[in-house]
């Protein structure tokens, strides 16, 4: 029995490497779940979210030509999860002014532009000192 496109089924992952999780599923196929398919968040190091041999619900997101399945792990989850989550984070967030916003990033950008004149006038040596002073 093949997974049909779409369907929502329970593997168990077979292997893990920097770009995804091998996850085998009931009919015998194995299918990768790619990085970007584990989490909403942002996934550094994939041993933080699946172990070898854990059972896992994933949704068939592909199946091409060749037989190679695309698994999802993040699209499994409940709409009405992902909002309340969504929500929870939005309340531990202060909320601020636009004019708060605009001048924070000001103040970063500065700091940013600073570090970045820094860095260019120790390249350039005494030779960029020279040619600043003799603009101004």
């Amino acid at each position: 029995m093949s997974v049909a496109l779409g369907s929502i089924v329970e593997g168990k992952v077979t292997g893990i490497t920097n770009f995804g999780a091998f996850v085998e599923l009931p009919d015998g196929q194995v299918g990768l779940v790619h990085i970007s398919e584990i989490a909403d968040a942002y996934v550094k190091d994939i041993k933080d979210y699946l172990k070898e041999d854990e059972t896992v619900k994933v949704k068939v997101i592909s199946i091409d030509g060749k037989g190679k399945v695309g698994l999802s792990i993040k699209q499994t989850q409940s709409t009405a999860k992902k909002s309340a989550s969504k929500e929870r984070e939005r309340a531990k967030k202060p909320r601020m002014s636009f004019e708060d916003r605009m001048s924070k990033f000001l103040k970063d950008s500065e700091e940013r532009q600073s570090d970045v004149r820094k860095n260019t006038e120790a390249k350039q040596g005494s030779r960029g000192s020279l040619n600043r002073s003799e603009e101004e």
